[in-house]
């Protein structure tokens, strides 16, 4: 897996920093936080940890639920130092790459960005360079699929990669009699054989893409 952004592991070494500084008031063992730079780091670690994980995640679950029961009254030191803790588990799998949600969602998103430049340029006519879009997104969309499903296909082509996912069983129905006919429009486009191509050819190729990222990715 590819290391992640550098600004994102940069954004929680900040917080983590801004999280430790939160100033404490009142006699040791007794000590509260300050309210307004409590709620303000809180808001933007919630923020953050949702964005990386999402919701569902454990990660943010256990910060969520210790925000909440830290501020159900005054913000004791020890309900602190458990919204710290919870926000450096978090950090600690950022640190180490251990992301899974946020890279798969920067792939939908630029893989989404060539089915819509393929969709604008088929609506225009130009079904080659659709063509070439839709199946350049597919082939990786399919690769990175295939590797989250723990499968090598390092140096594969694309009808290794269909027929792997395939025999593993995670294609099937209308989708695998689908899927099993776009290498042939990939190698067309790839190789420039546009008299292969026909723009209903494109247009399934395209179709098939936007669906199979809608579900994936």
């Amino acid at each position: 897996m590819s290391a992640l952004p550098l600004q994102i592991k940069t954004r929680f070494a900040q917080l983590d920093a801004q999280g430790s500084q939160i100033p404490l008031r009142g006699t040791r063992g007794d000590s509260v936080a300050e309210e307004a730079e409590f709620h303000a780091w809180a808001a933007s670690a919630l923020n953050l940890v949702a964005g990386v994980f999402g919701k569902d995640s454990p990660h943010f679950e256990r910060l969520n639920t210790q925000v909440t029961d830290a501020t159900n009254g005054y913000v004791v030191e020890r309900k602190l130092n458990a919204c710290r803790g919870a926000f450096r588990g978090a950090k600690a799998d950022v640190d180490s790459d251990c992301v899974f949600r946020l890279e798969t969602q920067m792939a939908g998103e630029v893989f989404g960005d060539f089915v819509s430049a393929a969709k604008l340029a088929l609506s225009e006519g130009r079904h080659e360079v659709a063509a070439v879009l839709a199946s350049a997104a597919l082939e990786d969309a399919l690769k990175r699929f295939a590797t989250k499903h723990d499968m090598d296909v390092t140096g594969k082509t694309m009808d290794e990669v269909v027929g792997a996912l395939k025999s593993k069983g995670l294609v099937g129905g209308a989708q695998k009699g689908l899927l099993s006919s776009m290498p042939k429009v990939r190698n067309a486009a790839m190789h420039a054989d546009w008299e292969k191509l026909t723009p209903q050819d494109v247009g399934s190729i395209v179709g098939f893409t936007e669906q199979f990222l809608l579900v994936n990715f």
